[in-house]
């Protein structure tokens, strides 16, 4: 029985005012729950996170991570930097990064492979647009973007690895794949890693993301290979992560 993954991923929202808020609200509200935990917060906030989070459950990730150790490249953060922070996951290849960033699947990959060579946990995020999906072919393109990943890293790179299936259509939009489609589009991510080591596609976790909220997340959680969540708008209301968290349980 694989564990489930609950992360949250506040993007760029955040003062060290409401941070406290939120995270002591988290610390003294997550109770018992069986599930794993852990936020995404802008890296500013990497050392108060920490500090608030200490003895918790509950761990800390980055919302990005660069491809270069070190050298010319301003405003990028490294995996050793975050290692310093004691940051457990680094999210690649959101589809915010993907389209205002113009991240390429192959830089995608090059950072999972920095998370990887760093001993942190990367959370691959992949996902199709509403026209692939109405064009029928969101497992193409889904298969695509973990294809490009595995030519990096291969099979093995997938190891103490999750992946994150989030369609770009149910973003911020309010709208969510039903649990069906959230099932069918997990089954074959399974499938493709099962194809080349079934160990491994047995354990990764696979999260859904897009638009998680305390009314769905039980339903979506019941599939068979929805392992969790990674959760955004409803990350910056306490009340509502713990309430997912829960759900997971």
């Amino acid at each position: 029985m694989r564990q489930k993954l609950i992360a949250g991923n506040w993007k760029m929202h955040g003062s060290l005012a409401e941070n406290q808020t939120r995270l002591t609200q988290l610390v003294s509200g997550l109770g018992d729950t069986s599930a794993q935990v852990a936020v995404c917060v802008p890296a500013p906030y990497f050392t108060q996170c920490k500090s608030v989070l200490a003895g918790s459950a509950i761990q800390c990730g980055s919302q990005n991570i660069s491809e270069y150790e070190q050298g010319a490249y301003t405003g990028e953060i490294s995996a050793s930097m975050l290692k310093e922070f004691d940051v457990q996951y680094a999210l690649v290849g959101h589809s915010e990064r993907r389209e205002l960033f113009a991240e390429s699947s192959e830089q995608v990959a090059k950072k999972f492979a920095a998370a990887k060579q760093a001993r942190l946990i990367p959370v691959l995020c992949v996902g199709e647009t509403l026209e692939q999906r109405e064009a029928g072919i969101t497992e193409q393109v889904i298969a695509g973007q973990i294809s490009a990943v595995l030519d990096q890293v291969g099979i093995q790179g997938f190891a103490d690895s999750v992946v994150a299936y989030e369609p770009v259509w149910a973003i911020g939009t309010g709208k969510t794949a039903s649990p069906e489609q959230a099932q069918a589009v997990h089954k074959a991510i399974r499938v493709q890693l099962n194809a080349l080591n079934s160990e491994i596609a047995q354990k990764i976790q696979i999260l859904y993301g897009g638009s998680v909220k305390p009314n769905n997340a039980a339903a979506i959680f019941a599939q068979a290979d929805v392992d969790g969540a990674l959760v955004g708008g409803a990350a910056l209301n306490a009340q509502d992560f713990l309430q997912i968290c829960n759900a997971a349980s």
